[in-house]
């Protein structure tokens, strides 16, 4: 197997038609190679632990709420090219998402990462959930398979707060500075929302190739 380590946030429109598109590829390929690890890295590392209001921030980051509205159209275009529907007027607040990286460490450890990444992008892109809201977290945690009793503990205590935010430093000291991000092999590095048939032409590659393992 290999290692592809994707480094993603949660509410990176771009982040979830990148998955989309890999998704698609790894549907046609089931016999992949690939084990995939979610890696942190937040867009807005100093955004306030309660969240702010989407449009204050929106206005912020884009300079406008005519920039905003511009800056979205490409993205829904890109996405319903993909197939995925966001429901960005549902979306009230832009949380903050060091919770939620959070979690997807925790499922990681229950080999349930995949499950509540994409859990999270469907209760903010789809639903306008509060992904920074510890009661919402728990419910997703629940709903992807883990032990919400025990998220909910986690998640009023300090733990793993340093190692995700260490991991997220630790991204951007390696050069990564947007996402998504593929790392394949702790080597290969594709940067933005890869065609599915890229991921394709890889995995055929990969299929013929020898790897440390030995050959597939």
């Amino acid at each position: 197997m290999i290692r592809l380590d994707i480094f993603s946030d949660p509410i990176c429109p771009w982040c979830l038609i990148g998955k989309r598109l890999l998704d698609a590829a790894l549907s046609e390929r089931p016999d992949h190679p690939f084990t995939i690890a979610w890696q942190p890295f937040q867009l807005n590392p100093g955004m306030p632990r309660a969240g702010m209001d989407r449009r204050a921030y929106l206005e912020t980051k884009f300079g406008g709420q005519t920039e905003a509205v511009r800056a979205y159209a490409e993205i829904d275009r890109r996405a319903r090219e993909t197939g995925v529907e966001l429901n960005l007027a549902a979306i009230e607040r832009t949380p903050n998402t060091l919770d939620a990286h959070r979690l997807i460490h925790w499922a990681g450890i229950e080999h349930r990462q995949t499950e509540v990444v994409t859990a999270l992008f469907e209760a903010y892109f789809q639903q306008g959930r509060d992904i920074g809201d510890p009661e919402v977290l728990t419910d997703l945690a629940a709903s992807a398979g883990l032990d919400g009793a025990m998220v909910a503990r986690l998640l009023a205590s300090d733990a793993d707060l340093d190692q995700v935010r260490a991991r997220d430093a630790h991204a951007r000291e390696r050069g990564v500075s947007g996402v998504p991000t593929f790392i394949l092999a702790d080597t290969h590095v594709l940067v933005g929302a890869q065609p599915t048939e890229l991921w394709l032409d890889v995995i055929a590659e990969l299929a013929g190739a020898p790897t440390a393992a030995g050959p597939h």
